[in-house]
């Protein structure tokens, strides 16, 4: 269950997403019904109806609340933060996938965020490597106890993996040049470097923990 959360500012940047507040700033508050219905849910091929919803969002300062609103309940239709439904649709096929370490950060504060998979194995890794509980991870997720003891327990296995990877990768040799295979092609593997996370972003992390 999602609930309205609450900030000492008048608009904050994460929300959770039954929180309605950022809308009393939308330039677009107050306008006529049938206004809104002809701009911004238009008839198709209405360009003109578009760019006059455009130019409106573009000057609104909720536009991205506007936009992560639509993406984080699933709004197809209408102009929303700016963008046509069309031009929204690339953004909804990849939510899933979104990695925002803002909104990471905003839930171990505390807020009330709809985490995409990859968000929530990002909060579930960090947690199992800070050694919170099951119990203290259901409570921030919001989540089912056995639900949170399952992340924890897949968070263990990638944490174990990605050391037992860079033991593996640390430990082989470099190949050495005799000068005999210069027409060869290289067979040496490419070690995938590691997530780069700056320390400002670390510090974060660890302060919200």
């Amino acid at each position: 269950m999602r609930y309205i959360t609450t900030n000492d500012t008048p608009t904050p940047a994460i929300r959770g997403i039954a929180d309605h507040s950022w809308q009393v700033h939308g330039l677009c508050r107050g306008m006529p019904a049938h206004d809104i219905d002809e701009l911004f849910f238009h008839a198709p091929r209405n360009r003109a109806a578009v760019e006059e919803a455009k130019s409106i969002c573009g000057a609104c300062p909720v536009k991205k609340a506007c936009f992560d609103y639509a993406l984080d309940n699933e709004i197809r239709q209408g102009v929303w933060g700016g963008l046509t439904e069309a031009e929204r649709r690339p953004w909804h096929r990849k939510v899933a996938k979104r990695l925002d370490y803002s909104r990471v950060k905003a839930a171990f504060e505390g807020r009330d965020i709809h985490l995409s998979d990859a968000e929530r194995e990002a909060v579930t890794r960090h947690a199992y490597v800070r050694g919170w509980s099951p119990e203290r991870l259901a409570q921030t997720l919001r989540l089912d106890l056995d639900w949170a003891r399952d992340l924890m327990r897949n968070a263990a296995h990638a944490v174990a993996d990605r050391d037992r990877y860079w033991e593996q990768a640390d430990d082989e040799a470099e190949p050495v040049d005799d000068g005999t295979a210069e027409d060869e092609e290289a067979a040496t593997p490419v070690q995938v470097p590691r997530q780069v996370q700056t320390d400002s972003l670390i510090a974060a992390l660890r302060k919200a923990a």
